[in-house]
């Protein structure tokens, strides 16, 4: 997956600069490896795309997690050598191996949008319980699979790939039937959408086909499957979103009015629904998991809670100096992503399908997000921070907070990650990330981009 460095005499410069400047780079245990490995900044595709860093600034704890990835490469048979997660429980039906024809085999998971920051976090998890995963991907002309690459293995080495990627879209029914029928997959997670509100406004249509009517072509592939094969054991998790309260006042529940402020939102209201139809009229084993603001390290930079860490690492390092934001006393309820991913897979877990809200029951606006983030490494928002008219949306949600009693008592799932804990996280890593795009930028190998 990694491409390599064309030039030789440029990667030689480029890894000398690199190893000089390793001591501005943080290398203890609470950076991650894959920021090490795999996020060195690049401008040129074809040159700098996920160059690995030298091995000389990686300390003994990155090896023990080279160690810990490297356990995902061994055959199906080798599960047991696998560590199992601090977050693992005796969940019903938990087991992630399924008797056929008295020889065990491990659970399949389909998994749509695994090249995003759920899907990442979701296909990690479900590695470590056992499962083969299964993720459809579309054709683009860039690799954008950054965020799994550190788990991905070629497909020719059939016998240790236990992550597959296959092309498809929500767009296209057929495909989706037909890897299905390919993969006969255990459980189905529909993760994949045009997931940014705003951008919902730009590009209502195409919004509206992918999370909306995407939702029911792959509904309806997995009611067609079912049909033709009888295997009714199939699961199916439908992503849904707090946008689709909208303007109903806190605290929202699964039992709160839906009032979408979006297309975006309109269209997971209505995939909401389509899910809860092919249960009641098909039996098909469907939830909802209506997930409240969940981000991480690796949510999308367009987003503005890694616009915030992103720009705080830049400032940081002299890359940037401005950062233009839009409305900042909107309030969320914010949680971290790799927690929420073990809700989705709970939900599975359970004797009978049902909807549940995963949230901190929490809410903070953008404003003390921006207080965190600047004032954890000695900065003051206001110094930076210009407010720019056209980052307001045409219609705003003021206020959403979660209350997932429900999720709590019937899946016992509780937030492990607080409100400080993520986003001086997310600050860490870009930091860091930021310290080595300056490395290039110091060498003369990408230009700083800065913003006024």
């Amino acid at each position: 997956m990694c491409a390599h460095l064309a030039n030789n005499t440029t990667a030689s410069i480029l890894k000398a600069k690199i190893v000089n400047s390793a001591q501005n780079i943080d290398t203890s245990p609470s950076t991650p490896l894959t920021f090490l490995i795999f996020h060195l900044p690049y401008t040129d595709h074809s040159t700098l795309l996920h160059r690995p860093l030298p091995p000389a600034i990686l300390n003994p704890f990155h090896q023990q997690q080279i160690h810990r990835l490297a356990l995902y490469q061994k055959p199906i048979n080798s599960i047991s050598d696998r560590p199992s997660m601090a977050s693992e429980t005796n969940q019903p039906g938990s087991d992630s191996t399924t008797p056929v024809n008295g020889e065990i085999k491990p659970k399949i998971a389909l998994i749509t949008g695994i090249t995003g920051q759920d899907g990442s976090y979701l296909t990690e998890f479900l590695l470590d319980k056992g499962y083969e995963v299964h993720g459809l991907i579309r054709r683009s002309s860039n690799f954008n699979t950054q965020r799994i690459n550190h788990i991905y293995i070629d497909p020719h080495n059939a016998h240790k790939a236990r992550m597959k990627l296959h092309y498809a879209d929500l767009s296209d029914a057929s495909s989706l039937r037909r890897w299905l029928d390919t993969i006969n997959p255990d459980e189905v997670y529909n993760l994949a959408a045009q997931s940014h509100v705003a951008v919902s406004f730009e590009i209502p249509d195409y919004t509206a086909d992918v999370v909306a009517t995407g939702a029911l072509r792959l509904l309806e592939a997995v009611r067609s499957h079912i049909a033709a094969t009888g295997r009714s054991q199939i699961k199916y998790y439908q992503a849904g979103s707090s946008e689709m309260f909208g303007s109903t006042p806190p605290p929202q529940s699964e039992t709160t009015p839906f009032h979408p402020r979006s297309p975006y939102a309109a269209s997971k209201c209505a995939a909401h629904w389509y899910t809860v139809n092919y249960r009641e009229a098909y039996g098909l084993y469907a939830c909802n998991g209506i997930l409240f603001n969940h981000e991480s390290p690796r949510r999308g930079e367009n987003f503005v809670t890694r616009k915030i860490t992103r720009a705080v690492g830049r400032i940081k390092v002299g890359l940037q100096n401005k950062l233009f934001l839009g409305n900042l006393q909107a309030s969320r309820d914010w949680g971290f992503a790799g927690d929420y991913v073990e809700a989705m897979w709970m939900m599975l877990q359970q004797e009978k399908p049902d909807d549940y809200v995963v949230a901190t029951e929490e809410s903070h606006t953008v404003e003390e997000f921006l207080e965190v983030a600047f004032g954890y490494v000695g900065l003051n928002w206001k110094d930076h921070v210009v407010i720019d008219k056209r980052y307001f949306r045409p219609a705003e949600v003021d206020n959403l907070k979660g209350d997932s009693s429900k999720t709590r008592k019937v899946l016992g799932w509780k937030p492990k990650v607080g409100f400080e804990q993520l986003v001086k996280m997310m600050v860490e890593e870009d930091i860091d990330l930021a310290k080595r795009e300056k490395v290039l930028v110091d060498a003369g190998f990408m230009d700083a981009q800065q913003q006024p």
